[in-house]
């Protein structure tokens, strides 16, 4: 006899003694099925059509609920709990406009692979595609950022579409799934049935490996003098860091990260490049260009990764670990693909590597000693002042002041480049940015999340003014659940990379990039009944940063930075990574700033 779900409900024997089911009303099977799958805390935004499962919510004290301000807060607050903890995040709002609302979010996930369930109202399934209000076919707007969404019409299907969703988010390439219902569906009835056992047609994610292709991998690398690692989020959500590690430190193997790899693989580790593409460190990019063997793990070759495609590795075989089959030479050929999880193959190419000796110190030496030779030529710097902030000495602080060990979530712009630059990141899961679809507006929701999941770590949101704008209405969500979020704006009164891009690209026309009118982020922070402080020069930065760290409440701090400093290096516009812009004179001292631990 199979097993059942019985949340609250109860099963009765019937006279001829089979097992009968108590009904349960869509709401309650929707609750029943969030137990199930383990759910502790969603976000969402209550409306006409999910009004009962929000009159339900109050049956289930186990799932937290966190009332946003906006429902693009939700969404990516489900996100930034996904990315900071690995489970997958849950976001509810109602129909029409609080669907639509979340598809910047869906997006958002589906480009960086996060997994998110996410639960939209519809109206009632005889209305539908009657214009009736709030109507909207969400089905249809999501169907191509979505790993898959569902449009329930039965009750009876409740519970199995919703296990399926988190399966389906959860497994694979990981990627939101969009459940819609319909408001008689959520008040409806049906038995709740949930069998131990259950399989999603057609859905079947290879995870091992070909062993064939990992043998042909390790020979690539017997062979290469000069093999680089460039490794992706991937590595984040495989959980393959210390298999990534171990092949690094097993073939003296430099690595370099994408920027949402970032953290997984130690900042500190000797054998690391820092990020590479447009923004990346001149030793990254060069020894992509230089190498003779690329080990692509968990990554998509993605255009601000490669620049202009044809200079990029252009002495390489490459080597492809992706559990997308999809993404293997889509954008690059490669030379030995593996489709699967990479935590799973990394551990089978050391244990091979392992069987062939301690070789690696003496074949690699040449090579790395040329790699580091490209570090010391052109490390990460800036040229620092006394007179005013530098956004990298910001960081520089922040990193210092938390050894390291904060969650931080970043909007989009400069600011995020800098900190992807010069927060030394040396855990996974630690850093939570919007990457493929670049979306303002995510940082302070995103640490919302985050900070729910963990309510004892530091978290920080490193914003532009630009970006903190988008969504600074959830500032008072932070307020409410008392979250000890520390936002960092960086206010150079600009949307800074479109203006650099104007400076160098563009001759200096500067089109609609000023933000000078903006406000008081201080008393803005105090409206809303956080802290706000404010720091004007490069002596204000550390007394600010402390301050705001001993504050038990959310603080947000307007840094007032160098309003024409620029993130370098830089990969022009259809130019190969090998072809960067080092600062603004190359023939311009520039000094390093290194960065320091406190004692």
């Amino acid at each position: 006899m199979p097993l059942f779900f019985l949340g609250a409900g109860k099963a009765r024997m019937t006279t001829s003694g089979r097992l009968a089911l108590k009904k349960r009303t869509g709401a309650q099977i929707t609750f029943d099925s969030f137990l199930r799958e383990g759910v502790e805390v969603i976000f969402g935004y209550p409306g006409g059509t999910v009004i009962h499962l929000y009159d339900e919510l109050a049956n289930y004290p186990q799932i937290r609920h966190i009332l946003v301000r906006h429902e693009q807060g939700a969404i990516h607050a489900a996100d930034g709990y996904a990315r900071a903890t690995g489970k997958t995040g849950v976001c509810l709002v109602t129909s029409g406009p609080g669907a639509t609302n979340i598809v910047t979010g869906v997006a958002t996930a589906f480009m960086d692979s996060i997994p998110i369930v996410v639960l939209t109202g519809q109206v009632a399934t005889h209305q539908i595609g009657n214009d009736a209000f709030q109507e909207a076919d969400i089905l249809g707007i999501t169907r191509t950022c979505t790993k898959h969404n569902y449009l329930v019409m039965d009750t009876a299907d409740l519970a199995r579409v919703i296990r399926e969703a988190f399966h389906i988010a959860s497994t694979g390439r990981p990627g939101p799934v969009l459940v819609d219902l319909p408001k008689d569906v959520i008040t409806g009835e049906a038995p709740l049935e949930n069998p131990e056992k259950f399989e999603v047609r057609g859905y079947a994610p290879v995870t091992m490996g070909h062993p064939g292709q990992i043998k042909l991998a390790v020979r690539e690398i017997l062979k290469a003098k000069k093999p680089v690692i460039y490794a992706g989020g991937g590595i984040i959500h495989s959980g393959a860091q210390e298999e990534l590690l171990a092949l690094a430190e097993q073939g003296q193997i430099p690595v370099t990260v994408t920027l949402l790899g970032l953290g997984g693989f130690r900042g500190d580790h000797p054998l690391f490049l820092g990020m590479l593409g447009m923004h990346g460190t001149y030793a990254a990019n060069t020894a992509v260009t230089q190498c003779d063997l690329l080990i692509a793990i968990g990554s998509r070759f993605d255009d601000r990764v490669t620049g202009k495609l044809e200079t990029f590795a252009p002495s390489a075989r490459i080597i492809h670990v992706d559990i997308d089959p999809s993404s293997i030479s889509k954008n690059v050929t490669v030379n030995v693909p593996i489709v699967g999880d990479a935590k799973n193959i990394l551990a089978r190419m050391v244990k091979i590597l392992k069987e062939q000796g301690d070789v690696w110190k003496a074949t690699r030496k040449p090579w790395l000693e040329e790699v580091r030779q490209y570090a010391a030529e052109h490390p990460l710097d800036y040229e620092p002042s006394q007179d005013v902030i530098k956004p990298q000495y910001v960081i520089q602080q922040i990193h210092r002041l938390t050894r390291g060990e904060a969650i931080v979530a970043t909007e989009v712009g400069q600011h995020q480049m800098w900190t992807a630059q010069f927060y030394r990141f040396t855990r996974p899961r630690t850093i939570l940015s919007s990457g493929g679809l670049g979306t303002m507006g995510y940082g302070l929701p995103a640490a919302i999340g985050a900070q729910m999941a963990f309510p004892d770590r530091i978290v920080f949101d490193i914003a532009g003014e630009g970006s903190f704008q988008m969504n600074v209405q959830e500032l008072a969500t932070a307020v409410q659940y008392r979250l000890p979020i520390k936002v960092a704006i960086l206010n150079n009164h600009s949307l800074g990379m479109v203006r650099q891009w104007q400076e160098l690209f563009f001759d200096k026309r500067y089109s609609e990039t000023s933000l000078d009118v903006q406000p008081d982020f201080v008393r803005l922070a105090e409206a809303y009944g956080a802290v706000g402080l404010r720091a004007e020069r490069p002596r204000d930065v550390v007394p600010c940063l402390k301050k705001a760290l001993s504050i038990q409440g959310p603080v947000v701090m307007d840094f007032i930075v160098d309003p024409e400093e620029n993130v370098f290096p830089m990969v022009p516009p259809g130019h190969g990574i090998d072809q960067m812009i080092l600062a603004k004179s190359d023939k311009k001292a520039r000094r390093v700033v290194p960065l320091t631990f406190p004692s």
